[in-house]
């Protein structure tokens, strides 16, 4: 069968991969298969006078003087002001004054401006506040600054940063060893030899070299290559190497699959292929989490309850009661005090940064910790597929191998191994050796007479050897089919022909590239002599296959609500073969739809809701995993995207939660919020779950903080309403460190994770906060109206104050000092025990706590009871109570902590349920009008919001105007360089647009 016309698919050095393509009916259907790439682009000249160009960064890198990718090789020595002798070690060092090292540069945060970081937000200022009315206002009526308020807020203030700080700097400082250990050495020619030092000492003009197996440390463009083949796959996403010859570049990060090259450095660092890829993340200083988002509002609903309160007690307090200017100020204190939950930033950072280090233990390392909140809530995962889904490692598919003659599927498999080199292997020939399980048997048995490599030419290997136990001399070649059908004599019919023909069609439809296997016998000993005709013997079917472990890491996303979607730069026919074997479905769509959106008449009305319904995308540039990814967020989905290389990074950036793979480049590294340091996808699985736990913890705190906030201010207020109730600040002070020891050990408590996607529905917990904070305002209040208005606890246990007072005389001091006393201990020990019943969704006893959380409970506790029955500050106004009020107070806590968990269950049962209800018709609204329902956004947040950041925050935009760190900029419309295809026309546009001279 000859072949004449036929379309080309890519592959490895021009190697096989099979599309249909029509032909006039007069003809048979013919094939042929073209190399990866597109219509060659020859070097240009570049259009200015290069000796009017001085050896600068800017110069070098504008592209509008010279473009260092596409001009001849010549111009490039010129340009650069080099040979190919190499610089010499001044020139080196010279240079890298002026470019910098070849490394993408990471911001060193000033540890003592991240520590002050903890302070920074609305919270914190609010106690800081606080701190100077005590210090600054509360001179007055004849009385000292109040000192030991001072200082009690301060030290409030520093303990819970350095908690903060110490566990996100541990946290960090994993990252950092982590980037450390990922140093690449180059092979460079310096002062005419060559030596091997670090890549990051690379400049523009040095000579480099590298062989099978090195990866490309900078961009350059080759000066020498010998049978060179670059795998690309991490930075434009196709899954087979590529060829490369004389003049042509190669980009930092591409891994060298065959032969020897050796080139001249053309860029490095920032200005690097990938390198412009990774500056896209973090440009803008006021992007925050989506944590960050949800702190703003908790913090907005505890700081209106305050200002309300406060506003409602100097209108009262001053105008009603006529209250003297510091005992006012002093009420005011403590609703300042007592109702900011200032541990709220600190206990979610513990929390994030203890949950980080748990999930070092899968082998996840988390580079932005507010990412772990976000994946707990992450509906959709949008996952490209070389290197990710799949193994990025060829190989042949045993089950779909066909037969055409006498031999069996193992018979074919071996004679297409000896037709395959053993040493030096192209990606092909490794795939076929590796396929016979034991590499060693593709020379056992015979004698290597001669072998033809494979070339762009012949499009095929070819094997003479002499088999051992016969002494036969034999020849078998494997290559393109319409090239290995041609040379068949002896078995091809035209029944032969069109089975062939079917089975590389099939092939095709699946995604799967053809490898044809023929063979013949000598009938003499002339290893050169003409054989007897070559006879076809089979087709083998090469892919990409899913790693072992990609399957169950999917079914078990789904099973915890995540959808998976593949975003690939690979075939149509490839995706969808990849989803069906993962059980992803095949229901995917090319790339062009982005643009062109839906069909007109299809089922799909608009391209959201086609992104929506889709299994996955084929053909994607970055700029496309750009779109699907900001699109999901626009329709209200918190998205996960994974990836590898420099191509994934805008995507990665962009997603909630970028998570780069093992094995990622630089590029894709710094782009991602988790970055996974074992194969294959299973440790996400393992994040997802670990990322719900830690929700869940900080989900039960928030109650937590809310209710106690509520509880205090509304307290405390209506104390001092009704009865003139003065209480010292300095207990509300006590209260709050005791409080925040225990409460931060809630970063470790044990609680189990949701089967679906978590939100933070934040009406629910106001609405729990507000119920929790009434019930336990009316515990306190109920107490002090018993023991004021009645001789209750007189009559039935004998308990009196120190000066005898209620034993029925009569009116008691409201502010007694054994009074506050007993009101201190009340509140601390029941709002510390909130924490039991938030903590759970059933009865608290039926979910254990952790050990830590318990004990830190009892140790407070304990605490809590010996100041009440010892301490005696001078400075404040409280006095030790008896044994017998404290056994009261106990007991008191104990009846009116057992109704906690029947108002959790009323409340879950009434407003709660309508509020899930309204939710839910919010959400079946959404799907009908196609209007998103608002859930979160990208990371972009007002400054309000970026104020609870302690990554992202005024503090650290002034680190940077002072020279503590920086970053790189880059015009958004270079995305388009991150593709293939754009990337070998450069040159073509700039020939079609010629750059301004230097004169210009």
């Amino acid at each position: 069968m000859s072949v004449s016309s036929v379309a080309k698919e890519p592959g490895p050095q021009g190697e096989e991969s099979p599309v249909v393509s029509p032909s006039s009916p007069d003809e048979k259907k013919k094939r042929e298969y073209k190399e990866f790439g597109h219509d060659e682009e020859k070097p240009t000249h570049a259009n200015v006078d290069m000796s009017l160009i001085e050896l600068k960064a800017e110069d070098l890198y504008d592209k509008e003087k010279v473009d260092l990718e596409t001009i001849v090789i010549e111009d490039v020595f010129k340009l650069l002001q080099c040979d190919e002798e190499g610089l010499g070690d001044e020139e080196a060092l010279r240079r890298i004054e002026l470019f910098g090292p070849n490394k993408l540069e990471q911001e060193e945060q000033n540890a003592f401006l991240q520590f002050l970081s903890f302070m920074w937000n609305p919270l914190s200022w609010v106690m800081e506040g606080a701190a100077l009315v005590a210090i600054v206002l509360s001179n007055g009526n004849n009385q000292p600054p109040d000192w030991e308020d001072f200082i009690g807020i301060v030290l409030l203030l520093f303990i819970n940063s350095a908690i903060g700080f110490y566990e996100e700097r541990n946290a960090g400082n994993a990252v950092k060893a982590l980037m450390d250990s990922l140093a690449p050495k180059a092979k460079v020619k310096r002062n005419g030899a060559w030596l091997e030092i670090e890549s990051a000492g690379l400049v523009p003009g040095d000579m480099i070299s590298f062989k099978i197996g090195d990866i490309v440390p900078a961009d350059c463009r080759l000066t020498e290559a010998i049978n060179v083949s670059i795998d690309q796959a991490a930075l434009t996403g196709e899954s087979l190497p590529q060829s490369k010859k004389l003049g042509d570049q190669c980009f930092s990060g591409s891994t060298c699959k065959q032969g020897e090259a050796e080139g001249v450095v053309i860029s490095t660092g920032a200005n690097t292929f990938f390198g412009r890829a990774a500056s896209l993340v973090g440009q803008d200083d006021d992007t925050t989490g989506h944590l960050q988002k949800i702190l703003a509002q908790i913090g907005s609903f505890c700081l209106v309850s305050i200002g309300i309160f406060v506003l409602a007690e100097i209108f009262v307090l001053y105008a009603g009661f006529r209250y003297s200017y510091r005992r006012g100020l002093n009420n005011i204190l403590v609703l300042l005090i007592g109702g900011i939950p200032i541990a709220m930033p600190t206990v979610l950072s513990v929390t994030l940064a203890v949950g980080a280090q748990q999930l070092a233990k899968h082998k996840a390392i988390v580079t932005r910790i507010t990412a772990i909140e976000e994946l707990a809530g992450v509906t959709i995962l949008c996952s490209d597929k070389t290197g990710t889904l799949t193994t990025n490692k060829l190989t042949i598919d045993r089950a779909t191998i066909r037969t055409y003659g006498p031999f069996s599927v193992d018979d074919i498999m071996l004679l297409a191994a000896y037709a395959s080199r053993t040493e030096n292997q192209d990606a092909i020939d490794s795939a076929v050796v590796q396929a016979l399980g034991d590499a060693t048997r593709a020379r056992v048995g015979i004698k290597l007479l001669d072998f033809k490599p494979f070339n762009p030419v012949d499009k095929r290997t070819e094997i003479t050897y002499r088999e051992e136990a016969s002494g036969k001399l034999k020849r078998v070649t494997k290559g393109m089919t319409g090239i290995i059908i041609e040379l068949c004599s002896r078995n091809k019919t035209e029944e032969l022909e069109n089975k062939l023909e079917a089975d590389v069609e099939e092939f095709a439809t699946r995604g799967l590239r053809a490898l044809a296997v023929a063979y013949e016998e000598l009938d003499g000993q002339d290893p050169e002599g003409e054989g007897n005709g070559f006879e076809l013997i089979g087709l083998l079917a090469i892919f990409d296959p899913p790693r072992e472990d990609t399957k169950q890491t999917i079914d078990d996303a789904l099973a915890l609500g995540v959808k998976v979607k593949m975003v690939t730069g690979d075939q149509l026919a490839i995706a969808k073969e990849t989803g069906r074997r993962l059980g992803l479905g095949d229901h995917m769509y090319p790339a062009k739809v982005l643009k062109d959106g839906p069909a007109p008449g299809s089922k799909h009305l608009s391209l959201d809701e086609m992104i929506l319904d889709a299994d996955g995308f084929a053909g994607v540039f970055p700029e496309h995993k750009y779109e699907i990814v900001k699109r999901l967020q626009g329709l209200g989905h918190l998205c996960a995207m994974t990836g590898d290389g420099a191509n994934d990074a805008p995507a990665l950036s962009r997603a909630n939660v970028g998570i780069a793979v093992e094995g990622a480049t630089d590029a894709a590294r710094g782009a991602a919020d988790i970055v996974l340091t074992e194969p294959g996808l299973s440790t996400i699985v393992h994040a997802i779950r670990g990322s719900r736990v830690i929700f869940q913890r900080m989900r039960n705190y928030s109650i937590y903080a809310c209710a106690v906030t509520i509880r205090i201010v509304v307290c405390f207020a209506i104390l001092a309403f009704a009865y003139k109730f003065d209480f010292p600040p300095f207990m509300v002070l006590i209260i709050a460190l005791l409080n925040d020891g225990t409460i931060m050990t809630l970063s470790v408590d044990r609680v189990l994770p949701s089967m679906t996607p978590d939100s933070w529905d934040l009406a629910e917990i106001f609405a729990y906060a507000v119920a929790y904070g009434i019930y336990l305002t009316a515990s306190t209040v109920a107490l002090v109206s018993i023991i004021m208005e009645t001789t209750f606890f007189y009559d039935n246990f004998g308990v009196t104050f120190a000066n005898g007072v209620g034993n029925g005389a009569f009116p008691i001091n409201s502010n007694d000092s054994q009074l506050h006393m007993i009101v201190y201990l009340q509140v601390a020990i029941i709002s510390q025990a909130l924490i039991f019943v938030t903590r759970s969704h059933g009865f608290f006893f039926m979910e254990r706590p952790s050990f830590a959380l318990l004990g830190a409970f009892c140790i407070a506790q304990l605490v809590s009871s010996i100041i009440a029955a010892y301490a005696d500050f001078g400075f404040t106004q409280i006095q030790p109570i008896s044994g017998g009020w404290i056994g009261i107070v106990w007991v008191w806590n104990i009846v009116w902590f057992a109704p906690l968990d029947w108002i959790k269950f009323a409340m879950k049962a009434t407003v709660i349920k309508k509020l899930r209800q309204r939710h839910e018709a919010a959400q079946a609204e959404q799907a009908i009008t196609g209007v998103p329902i608002t859930r979160t956004q990208s990371r972009a947040a007002s400054i309000h919001e970026s104020l609870y950041s302690n990554r992202v925050s005024f503090i650290r935009r002034a680190a940077r105007k002072v020279g503590f760190g920086s970053k790189i900029t880059m015009k958004p419309e270079e995305l388009q360089r991150f593709s293939s295809i754009q990337a070998q026309r450069t040159g073509a546009t700039l020939a079609r647009n010629p750059s301004r001279t230097a004169a210009a």
